[in-house]
């Protein structure tokens, strides 16, 4: 068992809708955190029949257990994957306007409900966010267990997760995704989801895409707004603030989970020293940053930044604030360095970082610190990266 830490403290005090990808753990930490709590699961069939039908028996079955209550309840009401009966969230609003009654919905997708318009309770509930396992949750961090099996809780912890994570993309990905796509052309779908994940990283070229899927271009776009919205995958925008070089203004795809990525995209083992390697671990510190930000509260935006004459920075953090590079290698030299100077140039008095696999901290004679990416994990976690 992990210990999660994002915070449900408000959970306690106010409504708050809880999303995350399947499998992340969102089911088993309220059942932790809340072991209480009034609890409806509409994955159970005979549940999601009950309210498909008739969602007004949450408002009938919630007062007449009031009812018959001696004291007031207390705890929350949660109901998982929330999204499967949108016409609840009407019985939801009332109940948090007319009975002063909290909830925690629980989710994979906000997709449904925006497609059927679904009341969304206007501002009444939180939103809260469960990432994959994020460094300081794992006990003995492995990075070559991360990078191979992926942060999803069953997979990193598996011994032989690779059937696991076939399942979990046939099963989930190209037919629960590809239904919320409403399109008959599951092959093209599927074709897109490897085409996203070789992708993964790189600036997004959606005629490019469109070609290999055989698909149109307005088409892909909509597919990767599906992965937005069930949460498998997220742009990064490019950073284009007040530059004297010419920039690139495209964004950047990451799917959410390392080990997803690489199922898609059909990769072998990921081992030191490869190409492979330079890439997934470029993606588990971008996982590793957007969890923090989300999980700290800080909510600092996340951009990439590349010119024109090709110099890049894989991560610019908040308002150009703290600049990011990842290389995989064991001993970093100026060639490392090159697309941080360059961002210094244009960007000075600001905090440039490049996380490497060295053996120890060191800061160049010009400012850039160079990190070990265990020592920039512990750093980031401790608040010590970004305040």
């Amino acid at each position: 068992m992990y210990k999660r830490i994002i915070d449900l403290s408000c959970c306690a005090q106010e409504s708050c809708f809880l999303w995350g990808p399947r499998q992340t753990g969102k089911s088993t930490l309220l059942k932790m955190r809340f072991p209480g709590a009034r609890y409806y699961d509409l994955l159970l069939s005979d549940v999601y029949r009950r309210f498909m039908s008739n969602p007004d028996l949450l408002r009938e079955e919630i007062l007449a257990a009031d009812r018959a209550s001696s004291s007031p309840p207390a705890g929350p009401i949660i109901i998982d994957e929330v999204q499967k009966v949108p016409d609840l969230l009407d019985e939801v609003h009332w109940l948090i306007e007319n009975r002063q009654r909290r909830f925690i919905l629980c989710g994979s997708s906000v997709r449904k409900l925006r497609r059927k318009h679904a009341n969304l309770l206007g501002g009444r509930a939180s939103r809260l966010e469960l990432h994959p396992l994020v460094f300081p949750e794992i006990p003995d961090f492995s990075l070559g267990q991360a990078l191979n099996r992926g942060l999803l809780p069953r997979h990193y912890r598996h011994a032989n997760p690779r059937r696991l994570i076939h399942a979990y993309v046939g099963d989930y990905l190209k037919e629960e995704i590809a239904a919320e796509a409403l399109t008959r052309n599951i092959p093209a779908f599927s074709r897109f989801l490897e085409v996203a994940a070789l992708s993964n990283g790189e600036i997004i070229n959606f005629h490019n895409i469109a070609a290999e899927c055989g698909v149109s271009a307005p088409t892909v776009r909509s597919y990767f707004e599906i992965l937005v919205d069930t949460l498998i995958g997220r742009f990064l925008p490019a950073f284009v603030k007040r530059a004297k070089r010419r920039l690139i203004g495209a964004p950047k795809f990451f799917l959410f989970d390392v080990g997803v990525a690489a199922q898609l995209a059909h990769r072998g083992e990921v081992a030191p020293e490869s190409e492979l390697f330079g890439k997934a671990l470029e993606h588990f510190i971008y996982m590793e940053l957007s969890a923090h930000s989300s999980y700290s509260g800080l909510l600092y935006p996340l951009a990439y930044w590349r010119t024109a004459s090709q110099f890049e920075v894989d991560f610019i953090l908040g308002d150009r604030e703290i600049a990011v590079e990842v290389k995989a290698t064991a001993l970093a030299t100026d060639r490392h360095l090159k697309g941080l100077r360059a961002f210094k140039e244009e960007y000075p008095h600001k905090r440039y970082i490049l996380v490497t696999r060295d053996a120890a901290p060191r800061r160049t004679a010009d400012g850039i610190d160079i990190l070990p990416w265990r020592v920039f994990l512990e750093r980031l976690w401790d608040n010590k990266i970004v305040r």
